[in-house]
């Protein structure tokens, strides 16, 4: 627990309640564009910068001989639809933490452990969803926090050059900490695309819950370092590492 620095937390289905609703709203936006997509590839690409898994599931249904124009025009038109279905979602609908959210993170900043959101998402759409749960107070203008924000950094996939499962965020958050070992640090996703960022950064542990979009037989075919409930439970793991290195 000394070395633990920093946690990077997924959003969607790990830190804010999800019930399939951004999978809900990819179908969504594939079907009125003429996208083919099973809610099985969808599940599969969780996680994910969203355009980039337009242009991936564009390629596979066109094939590599289709004109690159045609292809990307009809990436940009799925891509804006979902935009504009995720969006009016989140406008609209309840927005709220997961289970243990908010008792974890007060834990963590009680102890000096840095809190950094990662996430699929755009930073537009990231943006409405820290408002709507009021975690955007005390962020700059970088959404770095100070010491009375509830988190400590939010990045989107759109501010590194590729997003899960490459680790440039997780990488990106080490930097603007200045923290250079990646042993002191923990990720936490519901999704096999949070996991591998993880180990991509060579994290101290990769963790997965299985409260979000994924089951625990879902995930357990992933490479991981421990299954979690919630994280109510990580929380108690924390605690219990906690009495470990400090016994009374």
């Amino acid at each position: 627990m000394d070395a633990l620095q920093l946690i990077i937390f997924d959003m969607a289905g790990t830190t804010v309640r999800d019930e399939h609703e951004v999978e809900a709203c990819f179908a969504q936006a594939a079907a009125a564009t003429g996208l083919r997509a099973s809610a099985a590839r969808i599940l599969a690409v969780q996680g994910q910068a969203k355009r980039a898994v337009f242009e991936q599931l564009w390629r596979e249904q066109l094939g590599d001989s289709a004109p690159a124009a045609e292809r990307m025009g009809r990436v940009d038109h799925s891509y804006q639809v979902f935009r504009e279905v995720l969006e009016a979602h989140y406008r609209t609908a309840a927005v709220l933490p997961t289970e243990g959210c908010l008792e974890l993170f007060a834990y963590l900043k009680s102890h000096g452990i840095r809190i950094a959101l990662t996430t699929g998402f755009y930073r537009e759409v990231t943006d409405l969803i820290l408002h709507r749960l009021g975690w955007d107070v005390n962020l700059d203008a970088q959404r770095r926090g100070n010491r009375h924000a509830v988190i400590d950094l939010s990045i989107s996939s759109d501010e590194v050059a590729e997003g899960r499962p490459a680790p440039l965020m997780i990488q990106k958050a080490m930097q603007v900490f200045g923290i250079s070992d990646p042993r002191q640090v923990w990720n936490v996703g519901d999704t096999p695309s949070d996991l591998e960022s993880g180990r991509r950064a060579g994290c101290a542990r990769s963790l997965g819950l299985v409260n979000g979009t994924h089951t625990r037989e879902q995930l357990a075919k992933c490479p991981n370092d421990g299954l979690l409930a919630s994280l109510a439970e990580l929380h108690q793991l924390l605690q219990a590492e906690v009495q470990l290195a400090h016994p009374a």
